[in-house]
């Protein structure tokens, strides 16, 4: 738990006291929206398939998923890195602008395996695929310039998340459908007002470029582009081991929105600033990175609760895949370290259940639905 000086304590409360004053469009919220996913269409669903298809290496082609240094969305970064390279059909490279750590946000840091100039090096026929996380900025020039010159050779560009902003910005998603997390909705319109956005949908195709909603719609996403490269029976392998049974691009849109119980929730444990818990997530070796990522990711979304890798020794921790994350801290922990159950090898799907259940069973059931609500996900439903 971390303490802050009385005086920024007050400030904070002064300041929280007057946006409750003046926030009556809090009222005005809806209560919440029950909505069902419809069924996707087979001849929409085959003629995403055809548009994912490789463009350039049908037999192994390059994907890059790119991150900015600064800050790139943990889950965004790690799953479909994760997910592809568990696949073993195409060879998936994580790129940073500079060969240096990327800091992830919400939690983790990891170690790219090569800059955009080392990526330009050694494919300079460009990738087949770029998948574009969400990026604590989204107009960073050098990444636009290099997504606009790997479309110029070919690249299928995959907006993952609010890295449809990225795609956007760069000017890529002019006169395209598209879509995004339901949180940015109205920030892509004014990025570019040409882009049609498509409702009820986990994933848009268009010729050359794929957007998709929220942070776990990268895990159906993953499976839709194994199937696209090598077929129903490794994509249906690779679900299996990670814990899905089904996918598919149907989504309930109109249940992801801004609501009263998720504004008050948020304000509620915004005023708990004094009580903000730093827990550790013990990473044993052969660890898979996409359910640390999950995790990490959901605990440091409760507004109450910040996660931490920490490693009994070294400086970089390798997972099953060859994901180099740094650890936050090395070593044994203090006496006062509080620990929460570390993913160790759980399947994927099934660590996006257990984590919201146990956020529930810490902070109570509203902040867990906080949660799911920023991944967008609903329950038992990757």
């Amino acid at each position: 738990m971390r303490r802050l000086p009385t005086i920024i304590k007050w400030a904070c409360v002064a300041g929280l006291i007057g946006f409750v004053a003046g926030g009556t469009w809090i009222v005005r919220l809806p209560e919440g929206v029950v909505a069902t996913a419809a069924a996707v269409p087979l001849a929409e669903s085959a003629a995403s398939l055809v548009r994912l298809h490789p463009p350039k290496r049908p037999q192994r082609p390059v994907v890059a998923v790119i991150g900015l240094n600064a800050g790139t969305e943990t889950t965004d970064y790690l799953m479909p890195t994760g997910i592809l390279r568990r696949a073993d059909v195409a060879e998936v490279k994580l790129v940073a602008v500079e060969d240096n750590p990327v800091k992830l946000y919400p939690a983790l840091s990891v170690q790219p395996d090569m800059d955009i100039a080392g990526f330009d090096a050694e494919y300079p026929a460009g990738a087949d695929y770029v998948i574009v996380p969400a990026m604590r900025r989204d107009d960073d020039p050098a990444i636009a310039a290099w997504l606009r010159d790997q479309q110029r050779r070919g690249a299928i560009l995959i907006g993952v998340c609010a890295g449809a902003k990225v795609l956007a910005a760069a000017g890529l998603l002019r006169n395209h459908r598209a879509t995004t997390h339901w949180f940015y909705r109205d920030k892509l319109r004014r990025i570019d007002p040409s882009i049609t956005l498509v409702a009820d949908r986990r994933w848009v195709v268009e010729p050359g470029l794929a957007t998709t909603t929220g942070i776990s719609a990268s895990m159906p996403m993953a499976l839709t582009l194994i199937e696209a490269i090598a077929g129903r029976g490794k994509a249906l392998e690779v679900a299996r081991s990670i814990g899905v049974e089904h996918w598919d691009a149907g989504h309930a849109s109109a249940a992801f929105r801004m609501t009263r119980p998720f504004a008050t929730t948020v304000l509620a444990n915004r005023l708990r600033f004094w009580q903000r818990d730093e827990l550790e997530i013990a990473v044993a070796p052969g660890f898979d990175a996409v359910s640390l990522a999950i995790a990490a990711d959901a605990w440091s979304r409760t507004y109450r609760s910040r996660a931490v890798a920490r490693a009994p020794a070294g400086a970089t921790l390798i997972d099953r895949d060859g994901i180099r994350v740094l650890p936050d801290a090395v070593g044994p922990a203090g006496k006062n370290a509080e620990y929460i159950d570390a993913p160790g090898m759980a399947a994927p799907a099934a660590t996006i259940d257990r984590t919201l259940a146990a956020i529930a069973g810490r902070y109570g059931d509203k902040t867990a639905d906080v949660v799911a609500m920023q991944l967008e996900y609903l329950p038992h439903s990757p």
